[in-house]
């Protein structure tokens, strides 16, 4: 994989590793865990973060927010080890609470959306511009086009002081990345609450219904028809975040009840149907699908992992446990096990391994566990200092390390000895 044309060519400079949400380092790094290999971490107390973002080596960025109402978010540079703050921005403002999202741009800059707000910042956290989006809602990230623009949506919800009757249809912006000033706007045929996707320009929106497909050309956004229904069992809830693979396009239902978060979302979920894993072909207009676990109860509010080379794709189920991984192409189950994972998986291709978690509910400890992809062994796991479930973004380290990332802390997680 190589690194996105709109963002900087580091690491890890946006969440997922870009846009297409793969997960995965833009270079061939991975923790090679083997017989003797020691994982350790360090955890620093952090309120309200969200996601670490690398820029060159040693530049590590944290994004984080105040509790609402009327939150602001920050970033702090922090040391890739120690994990302590080198520096601080101002105080950002944000508005209806929603995590949010950050990216390291290719021009330098550091692009935060927050809130109804977008924000641009150096590499040294002096603000350079900030724009207040047109809804009173949350807006739920951004990613970054081949030529620098950036594009984000309102959040469908449930977000605290939401309306659940009065939800509009999602509306796409297109930003420029300099002053942020709103060079294209579209409102799409229904609400979405995922996080946007894209490949090239085209722009992909897991909408409460169907798959839709957006092309921004010569400035302007257009719908690529109604989409592709996904939506057709009763019971069945939304769908999040969408992982990219050519025409392929990757997500898992069920996502409906989100509020009911409570430091976990073990027996939170309130669909009837099965949680699903969608594979949707968006040049033919096609889709199939396959059950996580066949439980009522499941939800999710993130996306799958996915290994294209390997044509390895795992979905969970953070209602019921579950973990299952199946062919990319066939949906053959591949292994099934029991874990309690709720965050953005993390893929390392060059060493076959799956970075997730197992959140012990009983005790409040969530541990990193890294599985074989292939075939779903466990090869190891550490304690955070985190007693919530993270439902947010990992990233990968500058070497044999990652970043944890919960609602309460962020973890250094480090691999020594001997390695595979």
């Amino acid at each position: 994989m190589t690194a996105h044309d709109g963002l900087w060519p580091g690491l890890w400079p946006a969440e997922d590793a870009g846009p297409e949400r793969r997960g995965a380092p833009t270079r061939a790094v991975g923790l090679g865990l083997t017989e003797g290999t020691v994982l350790t971490s360090t955890s620093r107390e952090v309120v309200m973060a969200t996601m670490v973002v690398l820029r060159d080596e040693g530049e590590a960025y944290l994004l984080r927010h105040t509790p609402p109402p009327d939150a602001v978010s920050f970033v702090e540079r922090i040391d890739p080890i120690t994990l302590e703050p080198l520096a601080r921005s101002v105080d950002l403002p944000g508005g209806p609470m929603w995590p949010g999202g950050m990216a390291a741009h290719a021009d330098g800059a550091l692009h935060v959306v927050f809130g109804n707000h977008a924000h641009r910042l150096s590499a040294a956290l002096d603000l350079e511009a900030s724009v207040t989006l047109p809804r009173p809602v949350p807006y739920n990230s951004f990613v970054t086009l081949p030529g620098g623009e950036l594009v984000t949506k309102d959040f469908a919800g449930p977000w605290p002081g939401q309306d659940p009757d009065a939800i509009p249809n999602a509306e796409l912006l297109v930003l420029d990345p300099v002053d942020l000033h709103t060079i294209a706007a579209l409102e799409l045929s229904e609400p979405s609450v995922a996080r946007l996707s894209a490949q090239d320009n085209e722009i992909v929106v897991v909408g409460t219904e169907s798959l839709l497909s957006v092309d921004f050309a010569d400035g302007e956004l257009t719908q690529r028809g109604p989409g592709v229904r996904y939506r057709d069992t009763e019971g069945q809830g939304c769908g999040w975040d969408a992982v990219l693979d050519g025409d392929l396009a990757f997500f898992l239902d069920d996502g409906d009840g989100s509020d009911a978060y409570d430091g976990s979302f073990r027996d939170r979920g309130t669909a009837t149907a099965p949680l699903r894993l969608h594979r949707i072909d968006r040049r033919a207009g096609t889709g199939t699908s396959v059950e996580i676990c066949g439980r009522a109860g499941g939800l999710i509010t993130n996306p799958p992992a996915l290994d294209p080379t390997r044509r390895i794709a795992v979905g969970y189920d953070s209602g019921n446990g579950v973990v299952t991984a199946v062919h990319a192409d066939t949906l053959e189950v591949l292994w099934s096990i029991d874990l309690d994972h709720a965050c953005h998986p993390l893929v390392l291709p060059a060493t076959g391994e799956l970075v997730m978690a197992d959140f012990d509910r009983a005790v409040g400890v969530e541990h990193v566990v890294v599985l074989d992809l292939a075939t779903g062994i466990e090869k190891g796991r550490v304690a955070t200092e985190s007693l919530l479930q993270s439902p947010v973004f990992p990233a990968m380290g500058f070497g044999r390390d990652l970043y944890w990332v919960t609602f309460m802390t962020v973890s250094r997680v480090a691999a020594s000895g001997p390695q595979a």
